[in-house]
């Protein structure tokens, strides 16, 4: 099975960014762990990380071409802004899975709207770096 992570806007500052809300760990450590699981599960995994909504669109049209049999996708704050990510989620046609570090639904009231979560198979918050594990899983079984 191989998996596309994209990640969206400011993921690349993880440890960096507010880590009241993001925790201490940086977007390398997700990476790695990640990819620890992945290689235990026998998946193959392709990471993508932008902070521009054009090149994360063309990330999940790629998927399509390359034959990916999933994607997890964490958008950042396109996830609520982005129609244009949506819409390549829903052309596509790829399992894929909203994944935020945070609880969203705790957050501001700007955070409550998602693009992606219409087109998403599911959406996994709150749960850390855990959450992209699960996603991880959830593709498995659903294959």
């Amino acid at each position: 099975m191989k998996i596309l992570v994209i990640n969206g806007a400011n993921l690349n500052m993880l440890g960096i960014r507010e880590p009241g809300i993001y925790g201490n760990s940086s977007y390398e450590d997700l990476k790695n762990m990640i990819s620890t699981h992945a290689m235990e599960k026998g998946v193959e995994i392709k990471f993508y990380q932008s902070n521009h909504e054009g090149d994360l669109v063309d990330a999940i049209q790629s998927a399509y071409f390359e034959k990916f049999d999933g994607i997890v996708i964490n958008p950042g704050a396109y996830t609520h802004t982005s129609l244009a990510i949506a819409d390549a989620v829903k052309a596509v046609n790829i399992p894929t899975v909203e994944v935020h570090i945070s609880d969203v639904t705790k957050r501001e009231s700007y955070r409550q709207i998602s693009y992606i979560r219409e087109v998403a198979s599911k959406t996994i918050m709150g749960k850390g770096f855990a959450g992209y594990l699960e996603a991880i899983d959830f593709l498995l079984e659903k294959k």
